[in-house]
């Protein structure tokens, strides 16, 4: 089996340290809904933990909240609630997200509020050594002690000082990143010895990884845009406070979700949320359409492919049903039971992996014409689904598509603003909104969103 690791640019034998596979993957900053950007990365590390497990490895994946961050102090002070309220919001949300899309919880769901402590342990042990020092309440790792900086990202300090914005408070060196910033009026904050403040980005995942999985775990995961510098500095910091090296034997990184040429996320505001692709697509087909590709490769969101998607679902749970007879002979799966393990061997490719479904889908349905005993090969087929995580349930119920009818009373409404019959048009405005849909007036005419 081999896995490509980012650190080392190539694909290499996996040889966990241990009997027990230690997985740390970077959870949400939780501020908002999670949106299928989101949901393309958690699915990707759940296929890899369930074929780790098919394999007959044991794992312990630990995963954690960020709950305290610019992001979501903005918004608590925005909507009038405190950050903690916002952030359990959110907690929820993502888990209702997550279990309507069939992936497994992590054995372990660390909050970076919650570890304050180990966070503290870890900063002071790094000014201890020199790797990190105080300046008005805030303290910063020191890059250029750390000679292995940039390994991961395969930069070196030159081209990364080149792109590097400033920065609030005084650091000895452009590079030196946060691991304490000191408290702001009106933020949430805790005591430490260097005063009220909270932990940084970086600190944080350290901290829980070091915490729940030891000086040194298998792999630890995120998306291609946390490799510079989230997990850049934090293989830094681990590094420097342990003196164990590696700090991730693997560092598994997937690609990005894009709607159009851009990458898909909260901040660009391009996004599709998880709840309203599961308005329309079963859990099934968002997991197709994901797995489709090769996970370190980019995904661009597409209507039509998602529809592809569902309808070859569809053939896969027409191929695992019941209607084949007790033939005398007994269609062979292990051919295929082998290939598919052999794609997944090969750095977990899912698209060829998927592809040996359909090929076994297709066998077993024209075995059956055949009058062959298919009873054993759809088991098989049900299982190997299963290893990428699709349950073979039909979506309970095609939802009627709302944007025509809301387009319609956008219409009407246009109209009764036309012949002055205020009342009546904000009547359609107010229950739009109370169905979650926000209409706003523009100079190119009426254009609504959903609020909810």
């Amino acid at each position: 089996m081999k896995v490509f690791s980012t650190l080392s640019g190539r694909k290499e034998e996996f040889r966990p340290k241990g009997e027990m596979v230690n997985i740390y993957v970077c959870g949400v900053t939780v501020y908002d809904d999670c949106h299928i950007g989101h949901a393309m990365s958690y699915v990707i590390f759940d296929v890899i933990r369930r074929y780790l497990e098919f394999k007959g490895y044991k794992v312990k994946h630990v995963q954690n909240f960020t709950d305290i961050d610019d992001k979501i102090i903005n918004r608590a002070q925005q909507l009038g609630v405190s950050s903690a309220e916002l952030a359990e919001k959110y907690i929820q949300e993502y888990f209702n997200d997550m279990d309507a899309l069939n992936i497994k919880r992590a054995h372990v769901y660390p909050k970076a509020t919650e570890e304050i402590p180990k966070i503290i342990e870890v900063i002071q042990g790094l000014i201890d050594k020199g790797y990190a020092y105080e300046s008005d309440g805030s303290v910063y790792f020191r890059v250029k002690k750390f000679a292995g900086y940039g390994k991961l990202s395969h930069q070196d300090l030159d081209e990364m000082l080149s792109r590097s914005s400033a920065e609030e408070g005084k650091k000895e060196y452009p590079l030196d990143f946060a691991v304490w910033k000191a408290a702001k009026p009106g933020e949430p904050y805790w005591p430490s010895p260097w005063g009220d403040g909270r932990p940084g980005w970086h600190i944080e995942c350290s901290a829980m990884s070091l915490k729940y999985l030891g000086n040194s775990l298998d792999i630890h995961g995120g998306g291609q845009d946390l490799i510079f510098p989230h997990h850049e500095n934090e293989i830094t910091q681990s590094e420097a406070f342990t003196g164990v090296v590696p700090f991730a034997r693997y560092w598994l990184h997937n690609g990005l979700l894009q709607l159009g040429e851009n990458k898909m996320s909260k901040s660009l505001g391009n996004l599709i949320t998880v709840k309203q692709a599961l308005e329309r697509y079963s859990s099934d087909a968002i997991r197709l359409f994901i797995l489709g590709s090769h996970y370190r490769s980019p995904l661009t969101y597409s209507e039509e492919t998602l529809k592809a998607a569902e309808s070859g679902m569809e053939r896969l749970r027409q191929a695992t049903k019941d209607g084949g007879t007790a033939g005398k002979t007994v269609l062979d799966s292990e051919p295929f039971r082998r290939r598919f393990i052999e794609s997944m061997d090969d750095d977990f490719n899912t698209a060829q992996a998927i592809a040996v479904l359909f090929e076994l889908a297709r066998e077993v349905n024209r075995a059956r014409e055949e009058s062959y005993d298919v009873s054993e090969a759809q088991s098989t087929l049900a299982e190997l689904a299963g290893v990428l995580g699709f349950t073979l349930e039909e979506m309970a119920k095609p939802p009627l598509d709302a944007e025509p009818f809301i387009e319609v009373l956008i219409e009407i409404r246009n109209e009764l603003r036309q012949a002055k019959q205020w009342q009546l048009a904000d009547i359609i405005r107010s229950r739009l909104a109370e169905l979650g849909i926000a209409l706003e007036d523009t100079p190119k005419g009426t254009v609504w969103k959903r609020s909810l």
